[in-house]
């Protein structure tokens, strides 16, 4: 009777083992990891862009943002200096091989880009009408707000990450530029980050 015991403890820990891993929560990697990063006066930065596949998945889960016309971006930030750095008005453009620029869509905006289905309505058999309930509007879930990037401020030492969201495709070339990150204490802007998409 203890091997049975024994056995069912297994495999209940390997399907445990096997449950935490599906549902993992989305840790971003450190900012000079990722194939596009910069750095400049000890910030790091480095962007990935999400257009598909597992990874998309890991962030979003059943939704892909890219289906809708949205490009999610991941950004991540790494502070190496001794100074706090304000993030409360960073900027983000989605920059073109032809130099086109596009703003990056603020999260809480996203959820706005595609409305729910109007409902349909079809005769009964009595002559009333059954009105049929509207598909969701898929891009409003919690994902999309709760893995963007929305740190004000970044402490020495200290990393932040999360997605903008561009009202684009990813095109070759296409680079990624952020502007407005100032320090805490002085004011003073820092340098701009111009990052290559892969």
């Amino acid at each position: 009777m203890p091997f049975v015991f024994k056995r069912l403890a297994l495999l209940l820990s390997i399907a445990a083992a096997s449950a935490a891993d599906k549902d993992a929560p989305f840790k971003a990697a450190p900012a000079a990891s990722y194939a596009s990063h910069q750095t400049n006066d000890k910030i790091t930065i480095g962007v990935d862009p999400y257009n598909g596949g597992d990874k998309v998945k890991a962030a979003f889960g059943k939704l892909d943002p890219y289906q809708h016309g949205v490009l999610p971006v991941l950004v991540v930030i790494q502070n190496d200096g001794d100074k706090a750095i304000r993030l409360d008005k960073l900027r983000a453009e989605y920059v073109g091989p032809n130099r086109d620029r596009v703003e990056a869509t603020p999260a809480h905006d996203v959820k706005y880009l595609q409305g729910p289905d109007r409902p349909n309505a079809i005769p009964g058999p009595t002559g009333k009408v059954k009105v049929l309930k509207p598909k969701k509007n898929p891009l409003d879930t919690w994902e999309i707000e709760g893995r963007s990037l929305a740190a004000q401020m970044l402490p020495p030492g200290q990393s932040a990450s999360g997605f903008v969201y561009f009202q684009t495709g990813l095109q070759h070339n296409a680079t990624i530029y952020l502007s407005g990150m100032t320090e805490a204490g002085t004011g003073k802007e820092i340098l701009y980050f111009e990052l290559g998409l892969q």
